[in-house]
């Protein structure tokens, strides 16, 4: 079990951590990059090539989960993730928090690498934060004594903000420019290890593809209808207690 966090736009991801304005330049823009290509064909199963490491983001240490394991941190991290870049006054009016409150969570934030300066806004009254992504290794800090209580916490915290966003998008109003740009679906089959490896893996190569590609389009100022879009990736054993599996 490993939990990713990936903003948009944050340095050294895609983006996460989601997750924004382009600095005003005089410099002409590059071109729009062209659409993806295909994915190449996929390598045979269990191929050592293709045994790509799942979570490219930066792992974090135990101090570092220890340090984000608060729930008012959490809650700002996963709303910098949702509305982009902000500052601790917005983000206080946003959580009904003070801003020395939130300035000071803020601050721990940085401290461990959460959390960073935008550089699209500089120069200001207050300073302008945005989300680093991360991620971590459920499974080896659950077995950890020292950090299982943190990382029972986070993970708790990723699956309630996950069912939060899901609940207010199916009780929103409808869109209909969106109705085939959204998806919600759910498939069950039987895979080996190396089998559901694989099919992350392709379709983790999928999504860089196409994240960088509309990534450079709004660099070159494509920019209409543009909006934050969240993409959620679960893949998963089912318990092999589970009553409802029949016997094989």
């Amino acid at each position: 079990m490993a939990e990713r966090k990936t903003p948009d736009d944050t340095a050294g991801t895609r983006g996460l951590a989601d997750d924004l304005a382009a600095t005003p330049s005089t410099a002409a823009a590059p071109p729009a990059a062209a659409p993806p290509t295909a994915a190449p064909p996929a390598p045979a199963v269990g191929e050592a090539s293709d045994r790509l490491a799942l979570f490219a983001e930066r792992p974090i240490s135990p101090e570092a989960l220890k340090a984000l394991a608060h729930p008012l941190r959490i809650a700002m991290y996963n709303l910098l993730g949702e509305i982009g870049p902000s500052t601790a006054s917005r983000l206080g009016r946003l959580l009904g928090e003070s801003s020395g409150q939130t300035s000071y969570h803020l601050r721990q934030l940085e401290r461990f690498g959460f959390v960073e300066d935008d550089p699209a806004h500089t120069g200001g009254r207050e300073r302008w934060w945005k989300p680093v992504g991360f991620s971590i290794d459920g499974h080896a800090m659950l077995e950890d004594p020292a950090t299982a209580p943190a990382a029972r916490m986070m993970l708790q915290a990723v699956v309630a903000d996950r069912a939060d966003v899901l609940t207010r998008w199916m009780s929103s109003p409808h869109e209909p420019e969106w109705d085939d740009a959204q998806i919600n679906d759910r498939i069950t089959t039987d895979f080996t290890p190396a089998e559901a490896h694989d099919v992350i893996a392709a379709v983790q190569r999928v999504l860089e593809q196409h994240i960088d590609a509309a990534k450079a389009r709004k660099e070159a100022g494509e920019t209409e209808g543009r909006r934050r879009y969240r993409i959620y990736l679960d893949g998963l054993p089912l318990p092999a207690d589970d009553p409802a599996r029949p016997a094989p």
